[in-house]
């Protein structure tokens, strides 16, 4: 007999894909993106697409998506091996455009998807929680007073296999700048990281 379409891992990515509960609110209509893999060993958790990823429909498919696969030290082949890496964002479909940006992702999409989609991820050896949206839904506390920088640089207390990074966006430069230790101290650890995760013996 087929599996059931509601436990069915395939199945419950078609669900995710078809998924129209905010489509009132999306400047560019629905179209949620994401990709996973129950072989997965590593896990990305960012904020939700821009307009080049809706277009494409590939995830981290600009300039942040170049920042993040050098401080991993992959390649695009590397890094969208979905067998191997599941990208699954706080918000699925582009929230449209703010006053200083896009717009938050959609409350909407974590709660409802990102549980059954979690309890499938079984081989997950790190997850990365890029930016302050993800963190301050997995790691909890009171995001008003810690900040994305005081999470980053706490990343060494950070249980496993959570590891906090800011997002890598252009529009992040002035704080690369001012947090040189990012890329000193914590872009080597998220490296070796990755090989372990992935099984890649170090050159």
């Amino acid at each position: 007999m087929p599996e059931d379409p509601h436990t069915d891992f395939t199945g419950l990515l078609e669900r995710v894909r078809a998924c129209r509960i905010c489509a009132d609110h999306l400047p560019l209509g629905p179209r949620p993106i994401l990709r996973a893999s129950e072989t997965a060993r590593i896990l990305i958790i960012g904020q939700a697409p821009g307009t080049r990823v809706h277009a494409s429909g590939i995830p981290w498919n600009d300039p942040s998506g170049d920042r993040l696969r050098l401080w991993m030290a992959l390649d695009r082949e590397r890094f969208y091996d979905e067998s191997r890496i599941a990208i699954v964002p706080m918000g699925f479909c582009y929230p449209g455009k703010g006053k200083s940006g896009d717009l938050p992702p959609r409350s909407e999409c974590a709660p409802k998807w990102h549980p059954p989609i979690m309890k499938r991820l079984l081989q997950v050896r790190l997850i990365l929680l890029v930016g302050s949206y993800a963190q301050n839904f997995y790691l909890g506390g009171d995001e008003h007073r810690q900040t994305l920088t005081d999470r980053v640089r706490a990343w060494r207390e950070t249980p496993d296999p959570w590891l906090p990074l800011p997002h890598p966006s252009p529009r992040n430069i002035a704080w690369f700048k001012r947090n040189p230790w990012f890329e000193e101290e914590l872009v080597p650890h998220l490296q070796e990281r990755v090989r372990t995760a992935l099984g890649v013996l170090p050159e």
